[in-house]
């Protein structure tokens, strides 16, 4: 297995992981949130849009089977 991972934000983790979660190669998901201001950052706060916070997702993947690319 050549296992890679890549943190991406694009908007709501929750559409971002269920799309990830079906691509062929993909071995987890898992959601989170990125920068921002506060130290313990909870969906209500960051969802404010003032904690300076974005939603993530970490992607783990066989590069032998899909590409970061794809």
């Amino acid at each position: 297995m050549n296992k890679q991972i890549i943190v991406l934000g694009g908007g709501c983790f929750w559409c971002l992981e269920a799309v990830y979660q079906k691509v062929k190669g993909v071995t987890s998901v898992t959601s989170g949130y990125a920068g921002g201001t506060e130290r313990d950052a909870n969906y209500y706060r960051v969802s404010t849009g003032k904690t300076g916070h974005a939603e993530v997702v970490e992607v783990v993947f066989d590069a032998d089977i899909v590409s970061l690319e794809t």
